[in-house]
């Protein structure tokens, strides 16, 4: 009797579970590796599915390559390392091509791959959701922390990790009328629609009028500080 494999999004909080544990990983990264690719198209229907599947994947695998596989950070993002549903695939892969719907890297997010892969285009949400830039996790002290992300709690899950990470990496000063904050926001400007949706986002997550204050991005920390799981 031919058995029926696991979905996707379970494979993806097993594996993070698993690296949290520092277990062995190697028979759920065999299955995530052999996934047929219509079953995970059936599987990851909408954009909760991905988002929840993927932010997993990149949690589970940057702890994966950093640790076990002891990859350069210079290799860690742009080589494929790791197989998903039979294709090779690369942490930038997962960022850029899927989560950011294959953004080119380095525009600040104002301008579109030219010529994404075909895997990266099909898995690759519908809509960019800036709030995953508050649940991937690089292995920096200035990242924020690792959650295990629920498909049917996503939303809830995304809205709490943007609240807890703003409130943390925010400082205002109201008589220079400046605003300190995460350096996220200068690296993928146009995700959080530019000033307007930066300024917007920040008062929602301080709630606090910013409009008339002018907003400066803090040093990113860099140290390496791995496992850390909320």
């Amino acid at each position: 009797m031919k058995m029926t494999p696991d979905q996707p999004n379970n494979l993806s909080e097993r594996l993070l579970l698993d690296v949290k544990k520092k277990k062995d990983t190697s028979s759920i990264q065999l299955q995530l590796a052999e996934l047929a690719l219509d079953f995970l198209a059936q599987q990851l229907i909408n954009d909760d599915h991905k988002k929840a599947f993927w932010i997993n994947i990149y949690n589970a695998y940057y702890q994966i390559l950093r640790v076990e596989k002891k990859t350069t950070k210079s290799a860690i993002y742009k080589k494929k390392l790791f197989s998903i549903a039979g294709n090779l695939l690369s942490l930038d892969d997962v960022e850029h091509g899927i989560l950011r719907k294959y953004r080119y890297k380095y525009s600040l997010g104002l301008f579109a791959h030219l010529f994404p892969s075909k895997f990266n285009k099909s898995n690759a949400v519908n809509d960019l959701d800036y709030r995953i830039h508050f649940a991937l996790n690089c292995g920096a002290k200035s990242c924020p922390p690792i959650a295990f992300y629920h498909a049917e709690a996503i939303h809830a899950q995304l809205d709490l990790a943007t609240q807890s990470f703003l409130e943390g990496e925010s400082d205002v000063n109201d008589e220079s009328k400046v605003v300190y904050t995460t350096a996220l926001f200068k690296w993928f400007y146009y995700d959080f629609g530019g000033s307007k949706g930066i300024r917007r986002i920040i008062a929602e997550q301080l709630n606090k009028d910013v409009t008339n204050y002018t907003i400066k991005y803090k040093k990113y920390s860099w140290e390496e500080d791995l496992a850390n799981f909320v």
